[in-house]
């Protein structure tokens, strides 16, 4: 079952507006009333703000309209702000599951498996934190060293700042990791109904297999209107940029 929609606790936009016209697309998807529920949380977007609850809640409201394609492309963009969210993750499988296309992934290798899990269990903004934190205790731990007078404070507090200290940089690091994994992973989702792969970015190329809405696809290259895509089953061809909305 999809989990439920307004489960995520509204990330803090920093605005009243963009805060009123969330919870009035809340309401009014608790309502029933989905496309207009959409239409709030677009004005949101307007507003320069985003974040996972947001999209979370968009892919809820599409999945709800029966717009499976926008459902998963919401989603989508929820799993890069929070890729350790459970619901979100769920909902992903769960909305891929009713596609028309059952792609299989190419298996991974099982430590780029783990190091991608490893680096996606939490969100960057959830790491940052971590790392001011573990800086600051550690820094605290640091001043104690120098001012204490018993030895055994000191060493107790001198590897419990060297330890904190490297929590906090290594924080950042899985942090810039995550940053750099998404940014070199260009996906989009298809919103065809049925759309024709191609063998080179033109009309008159040989077809080479069909997808439908809902598929998401790994962007390769862009030429001329045409975008070159590779799928999860390792599948390569040409598909027309307005077949896809990129994630």
């Amino acid at each position: 079952m999809l989990a439920a929609c307004l489960v995520l606790p509204m990330l803090s936009f920093g605005a009243g507006k963009a805060n009123e016209l969330f919870a009035k697309g809340n309401a009014l998807y608790a309502k029933g009333q989905y496309e207009q529920a959409l239409n709030a949380y677009r004005q949101v977007i307007n507003e320069g703000y985003q974040s996972a609850a947001l999209y979370f809640n968009m892919g809820n409201a599409s999945f709800k309209n029966d717009d499976l394609a926008s459902a998963i492309l919401y989603y989508e963009k929820a799993h890069k702000l929070a890729p350790g969210d459970d619901d979100i993750n769920f909902n992903i499988r769960f909305a891929n599951s009713k596609t028309t296309d059952k792609i299989d992934e190419v298996p991974e290798f099982f430590l780029a498996r783990w190091w991608k899990a490893f680096i996606l269990a939490f969100s960057t903004g959830t790491l940052a934190m971590l790392s001011i934190i573990f800086v600051l205790i550690g820094s605290a731990m640091l001043v104690l060293y120098f001012f204490a007078n018993s030895i055994s404070i000191k060493k107790a507090s001198f590897y419990i700042s060297v330890s904190l200290l490297c929590l906090g940089v290594f924080a950042i690091f899985v942090a810039v990791m995550q940053i750099d994994y998404f940014n070199n992973r260009r996906q989009a989702i298809v919103f065809s109904g049925s759309a024709t792969i191609k063998s080179a970015p033109a009309d008159r190329s040989a077809s080479l297999f069909v997808i439908h809405d809902g598929a998401k696809v790994n962007i390769l290259d862009e030429s001329n209107g045409w975008m070159k895509i590779r799928l999860a089953n390792g599948n390569i061809g040409w598909i027309k940029d307005a077949d896809v909305k990129e994630i």
